[in-house]
């Protein structure tokens, strides 16, 4: 299929922000139909190209063309709200008539959950992003441009929107964190990496090794050349390398602690539940039985947030937490820490337990410190995590900053750098549960990817607010859905799993069809399930025990070529090196292949993910 004639492009675009190039000389089209996604780390100039695009702002160099006749709608991460009137007027002022459609206006309200008589100053952040979320979309445009549309928005909100972006005729040019909404709606792929686009076709699926490649492509062009990658841009790009070459070992980790809690919740009940501290051997992080939460609304009416739900949640344990916005995952997020007590029921914390709290406010800093100062603010140059010291530098390093970074002010950071500095300062407070309440809003995905990692590498207990699919999927061993009217039910597994549970609970629940009269002929029964075999439990095993020597060549091999003096004192050993390190990361790649294809096969059998 040719792709779509530009209607709104950037050619030859270069902006300077704060006396250093942004970008330089990139070319960005949209056209009628398209769904494109732009993907880079925060501070990147991601924002800054969709306001260019927008003409929001001017170009330093190169030019912004625009079809004739043309609408754009746009979707800035921080909308102006500093205006007067209810939400409606507020929502109906983006379409080009603002009472031309007051039932699209009304419905759209209705879908980001609204109420557009309030006055526009009384909203919340999120609220706030909600409508101006629908002030783009009322008003019809032939191309949008959307930032982070997904930040604040609920699950349901999230899926509405997939439908009405995948059914909408025009151009979409997004920036989003959200890979599940990205796989889902986009067709093709930008990528804005230290000042430079590349492009991919088929959108954000494969994004992660594609960018790999790209990234260890050049390292070695550069090797060749005898020339160096500046040194915070290479080890960046190696750190996040070389934590995506360890996911498939911690999926495997998360796979097992999902069975063993998929067995726990197998046939839990209220006499399983009363057991003591010492028959758990201590490692009860929290325990709640059959509490209930209500509250009386302004009108009399009672609103029920918990109603009778019980659960046991061990030391180690991940659990994610979702539903629609207003449902009370916040309320019952305090119930279990012990924050507030329940109606009903009883809740009670393991022994030795300390929290440590993230909200959606997130932590403020004082701008004029530095990072060293921020992380030890009464001096020295180590700080303890986990029971043990590390250097501030070190442990800075860990979080993607570099050793020059360490005694630059926290004001010069941008909005993802600050992120990280958020998480550095996060875990490094003594405690073993830590709760999130959103905390994937606003990050960009390398900052996810590294929050993913040392969550999983996290010994203690996790309470995880969260509607981003994706990381619920890569993370959470077992996951709570707070449905609204007192319902709150735990599933084994992350997202995906939940759907398909829930999916079956639902089915079950619906009454039973009548028995077929005997005069009928019988349904042929279904054939016999196809076993696992002890020949596949056998290859499964080795396959385990093969991944990690594979890793642990990799990861040789890796540190080798990384030494630039290599390639001058034995040219020859370093191409073997080369090409011995692409054999196996074939190799890998194949078994982990099979590895999934044999454990989705077990899983299916045994009735366990």
């Amino acid at each position: 299929m040719p792709p779509a004639l530009p209607q709104l492009a950037l050619r030859n675009a270069a902006i300077t922000f704060g006396g250093r190039p942004l970008f330089s000389g990139i070319d960005v089209t949209l056209g009628r139909g398209e769904r494109v996604c732009l993907v880079g780390a925060n501070g990147s100039g991601k924002s800054t190209i969709l306001k260019a695009l927008a003409g929001e702002v001017e170009l330093d160099r190169g030019e912004r063309f625009l079809q004739p006749g043309v609408t754009v709608g746009y979707l800035p991460q921080n909308a102006d709200l500093s205006v007067s009137g209810s939400v409606a007027e507020y929502v109906a002022a983006g379409a080009p008539d603002a009472h031309a459609d007051d039932y699209r206006v009304a419905w759209v309200l209705d879908h980001v959950r609204l109420d557009g008589s309030r006055a526009i100053a009384t909203l919340s952040g999120g609220e706030g992003r909600r409508a101006a979320l629908a002030r783009t979309l009322v008003a019809k445009p032939d191309l949008l441009l959307l930032d982070e549309p997904t930040n604040h928005l609920d699950l349901p909100t999230i899926e509405w929107l997939e439908e009405e972006l995948a059914a909408f005729p025009g151009g979409i040019l997004m920036i989003s964190h959200d890979r599940a909404f990205l796989r889902k709606l986009t067709s093709r792929l930008l990528w804005l990496d230290r000042g430079r686009t590349f492009e991919r076709d088929g959108g954000f699926d494969g994004f992660e090794q594609w960018s790999q490649e790209i990234v260890e492509q050049e390292a070695g062009e550069f090797r060749r050349l005898e020339k160096r990658i500046e040194t915070e841009e290479y080890w960046l790009q190696r750190g996040v390398t070389a934590r995506r070459s360890r996911n498939e070992g911690r999926r495997r980790r998360l796979f097992d602690l999902r069975r063993q809690k998929a067995e726990s919740l197998k046939g839990r009940g209220r006499a399983r539940l009363a057991l003591s501290d010492a028959e758990l051997g201590g490692k009860l992080a929290i325990e709640a039985i059959d509490i209930a939460k209500r509250y009386t609304r302004p009108d009399g009416t009672e609103l029920k947030i918990v109603n009778g739900f019980s659960t046991r949640i061990m030391r180690g344990d991940r659990i994610g937490i979702l539903g629609p916005n207003g449902a009370g995952k916040t309320t019952l997020i305090k119930l279990l820490t012990g924050e507030i007590a329940p109606d009903n029921g009883t809740v009670r914390l393991g022994i030795g337990i300390m929290s440590i709290y993230l909200d959606q406010r997130r932590q403020s800093f004082d701008l004029d410190r530095t990072l060293w100062e921020t992380l030890a603010p009464t001096g020295g140059d180590s700080i303890i995590v986990n029971g043990r010291p590390r250097h501030v530098v070190a442990y800075l390093r860990d979080f993607l900053f570099d050793e020059r970074q360490a005694t630059m002010p926290v004001r010069l950071l941008s909005g993802g750098e600050r992120a990280r500095l958020m998480l550095a300062k996060l875990f490094a407070e003594p405690g073993n549960l830590v709760v999130l309440d959103e905390p994937t809003n606003d990050l960009d995905m390398d900052t996810l990817d590294l929050l993913q990692d040392v969550l999983s590498d996290f010994e203690g207990t996790l309470l995880l607010v969260s509607h981003d699919r994706d990381f619920l999927d890569r993370l959470v061993t077992s996951t709570i859905a707070v449905e609204g009217d007192g319902e709150v039910v735990e599933y084994a597994g992350g997202y995906s799993d939940y759907v398909i549970q829930r999916g079956e609970r639902a089915e079950k629940a619906q009454p039973r069809k009548a028995e077929p009269k005997r005069s009928e002929p019988p349904k042929p029964s279904a054939p016999a399930p196809a076993r696992f075999s002890m020949k596949e439990q056998r290859e499964l095993d080795e396959i385990n025990a093969k991944l990690d020597r594979l890793h642990a060549e990799i990861s040789t091999l890796e540190s080798a070529l990384a030494d630039p003096t290599l390639y001058q004192r034995d040219a020859v050993k370093a191409a073997q090196a080369g090409a011995l390190l692409a054999r196996k990361r074939d190799e890998l790649h194949a078994t982990e292949e099979r590895w999934l294809e044999l454990e989705e096969k077990r899983a299916q059998l045994t009735g366990t993910r």
